[in-house]
């Protein structure tokens, strides 16, 4: 019987954390690498650049940002004063 449950836990198939996002927020996968590659070299302290991301970002996401918003999240970004972890990032965004 141990054995058996053991089989089962095994044959649980992994899921890709990039198909639960697709799953979750319908971004491409593909879209998402090019984003993340297009960050590398950028400078955060740029706001053309920094603008240009986030619409890129809203566009991709499929989530329109209002002028307001989208002026908050680049002041915050080109300042530093944008938190780096999810959870803080979310209770940014939800009192912007």
């Amino acid at each position: 019987m141990l054995n058996e449950k053991y089989k089962e836990e095994k044959c649980v198939k992994k899921e890709n954390p990039f198909d639960k996002i697709q799953q979750k927020t319908n971004l491409n996968p593909s879209e998402i690498y090019k984003v993340a590659d297009s960050m590398k070299s950028a400078d955060f302290s740029d706001e053309s650049t920094v603008r240009n991301l986030v619409k890129r970002l809203s566009k991709l996401a499929n989530k329109p940002l209002s002028k307001e918003m989208e002026d908050k999240i680049v002041q915050s970004v080109t300042s530093n004063n944008m938190p780096l972890d999810m959870q803080s990032l979310n209770k940014f965004l939800k009192n912007k």
